[in-house]
């Protein structure tokens, strides 16, 4: 008979699909150790299919849209900040992509993001990114300079998608047909993978950027607005990845 440390080690090597094995194998074993890691194999597989049902809802609009061809998820990251390039993303998944865990990048951790990036990245049918620099802008305001971002991404993109799913806004100067849809990257699983895409891609050349300016803490804040942040724009003054038209407040 195996011990209850064997058996632990067991469930925590198991894959998901070997979760009912384990539970059929062990549901008899009468030991209290023993029962209580069938009931964690049973919590893990009840959350797994809640996760399931999430990612079936997320699938709406992709169902809905479907017989239009390929189908592109399309956001953006970066608005908001003091510094940075903001970044959008354009992702086609596959039609029966059920990818757990995709979500709005915000409500996700770092790590997931992470994760869930390369999971992305793999499977999808085509991804892109397009980016607007600081410069550009200062020059035609943050609303114009991420549309610019978004019909790069687009452009990228390889196949052309059919059809467009935007998080909220509709992108002027782009032929495909869009259907903005509110909280698109929490009701959208294409939406959703494009967040991640944008924002880690984001995450990462901020990451960069604080090698070369460590004073502004840009891998922490990514250009946010921070009280840090400012307060290293006001010692140092700004850099040329700082947004000239969202510190001049800040500047003597």
């Amino acid at each position: 008979m195996k011990s209850t440390g064997e058996i632990r080690a067991e469930l925590q090597a198991a894959s998901i699909d070997g979760l009912p094995e384990f539970i059929h194998t062990y549901e008899s074993d009468e030991r209290a150790g023993v029962q209580k890691l069938v009931g964690t194999a049973a919590k893990r597989m009840a959350s797994l299919e809640k996760e399931r049902q999430r990612i079936e809802q997320l699938r709406v609009y992709e169902r809905q849209y479907e017989g239009c061809g390929l189908v592109c998820g399309i956001d953006e990251v970066g608005r908001g900040p003091l510094a940075g390039l903001v970044v959008a993303g354009a992702v086609i998944l596959p039609k029966d992509c059920r990818i757990l865990y995709i979500n709005d990048s915000k409500k996700l951790s770092e790590k997931k993001r992470e994760e869930l990036y390369e999971v992305i990245m793999e499977q999808a049918v085509a991804c892109a990114v397009g980016y607007s620099t600081p410069e550009r802008i200062d020059e035609i305001n943050i609303l114009q300079a991420t549309y610019e971002a978004m019909r790069e991404a687009i452009g990228k993109l390889r196949p052309q998608p059919d059809i467009l799913l935007n998080d909220a806004v509709k992108i002027p100067g782009v032929a495909i047909r869009q259907v903005p849809i509110i909280k698109g990257d929490a009701k959208s699983i294409s939406i959703g993978a494009a967040s991640i895409i944008a924002k880690v891609t984001r995450d990462r050349l901020m990451a960069e950027y604080d090698k070369v300016y460590p004073e502004y803490d840009f891998a922490g804040n990514k250009g946010y607005g921070s009280a840090a942040h400012i307060a290293a724009v006001k010692k140092y003054g700004p850099t040329p990845i700082h947004r000239r038209s969202f510190i001049k407040n800040f500047l003597n």
